[in-house]
């Protein structure tokens, strides 16, 4: 009996250089694939692709798989970078790492593996699982919920998750160091990365000048009053403390500063004091650009889902209102702080991850 082929997104980090040899184990017929998806501007982004790429072929000779390399570039690129280009410049803030997987993991490797290749089935190192139940296929969170990455995905469809295999969603990330460490992969140690995807770990705010625009403006209060003057509302989100340039004073008191509203026709930054502030809460939220999993799902506007905002964020109970033009209407059971128009907000029944859209406007609470 042949071996089914899969080719496996093969980043240089642990999580896809043990999926690759679970997948070994499991007997398939694997065969690796680095992804070049960034032109160098600078020498370390140079670097840290080079590395990785060693890290790769290190891992894919150890492991006996052929390795294959493609380069992506233009299309990240043109449908991904250049939206979150476009995005920002309209005050929000994008979610790049989702668009990535649509785009590039789950489109354009995804069709090369399986066309070019003869793949029978992709492969990633994402921390989630897919279930089959009654000839359906449902994307289920990672069994370490500390590491669950279904927030990422939820842009991939049913039929997509037929040919899609996640070695790793059952297991715990200090599993698989553990494990890594006991086959001496060189690669044991590494730390996770982080960043913009397969841009890496830069200045953003210096990243962001080298593509667009940066006009300094008003910092004011809730009153109108000027409190001194931002660096550009491109460097600016909702909720953000750090890098404001206000310290505390006599006159507001010393509790810090968070970003409450974006004015960009004005380019005008508004802030307000104490995270527990209701200016920075939404009792609810109005999705657009909505996507289910399961094209055919059709959500109860009497059942309680929960939803996440932001990836790192505990979920809440919420319920669903529909409205026209493929928008819906979110009201969340408690507050959510920080509700960022342009990120992406997902939907969970228990485990499974039912899909989701891009947030378009809260609905404060006061």
């Amino acid at each position: 009996m042949l071996k089914k082929k899969v080719i496996i997104a093969m980043s240089g980090g642990i999580d896809s250089s043990f999926s690759a040899w679970l997948l070994k184990k499991q007997n398939y017929q694997v065969e690796g694939l680095f992804m070049k998806n960034w032109e160098e501007d600078d020498i370390n982004n140079h670097c840290n692709i080079e590395k990785d790429l060693f890290y790769v072929e290190y891992i894919c000779k150890k492991l006996n798989i052929f390795l294959h390399k493609i380069n992506f570039a233009t299309e990240y690129w043109d449908f991904v970078f250049q939206k979150f280009l476009s995005e920002y410049k309209k005050g929000y803030t994008p979610n790049p790492d989702i668009l990535c997987n649509k785009i590039i993991k789950f489109k354009y490797f995804m069709n090369f593996a399986i066309k070019n290749l003869g793949a029978d089935f992709i492969s990633t190192g994402h921390y989630v699982r897919c279930k089959k139940i009654k000839n359906k296929y449902f994307l289920l969170k990672g069994i370490d919920l500390n590491k669950d990455q279904s927030y990422f995905l939820y842009t991939i469809k049913e039929k997509q998750l037929r040919k899609i295999l996640f070695p790793i969603g059952g297991l715990k990330k200090t599993e698989i160091r553990y494990f890594a460490k006991k086959f001496k992969f060189i690669n044991a140690k590494k730390k996770d990365s982080t960043g913009i995807c397969f841009i890496g770990e830069k200045n953003f705010p210096n990243f962001l000048n080298k593509y667009l625009p940066s006009k300094k403006g008003n910092i004011i209060d809730i009153n109108g009053n000027i409190l001194g003057k931002h660096k550009g509302l491109i460097h600016y989100t909702i909720g953000q403390r750090k890098r404001i340039g206000l310290g505390g004073s006599i006159y507001y008191g010393n509790k810090p500063w968070y970003v409450y509203k974006k004015n960009i026709k004005k380019n005008i930054l508004t802030i307000v004091q104490d995270r527990k502030n209701l200016y920075l809460y939404s009792i609810g939220l109005i999705l657009k650009k909505i996507t289910w999993i399961d094209n055919n799902y059709k959500p109860h506007i009497s059942k309680i889902y929960t939803l996440k905002t932001r990836y790192r964020q505990k979920e809440v109970k919420c319920q669903i209102i529909f409205l026209n033009n493929n928008k819906i209407k979110v009201y969340f059971n408690s507050p959510i702080f920080s509700v960022t128009p342009g990120q992406s907000a997902v939907f969970y029944y228990k485990n499974i991850c039912l899909g989701g859209g891009i947030i378009e406007k809260e609905i404060p609470v006061i």
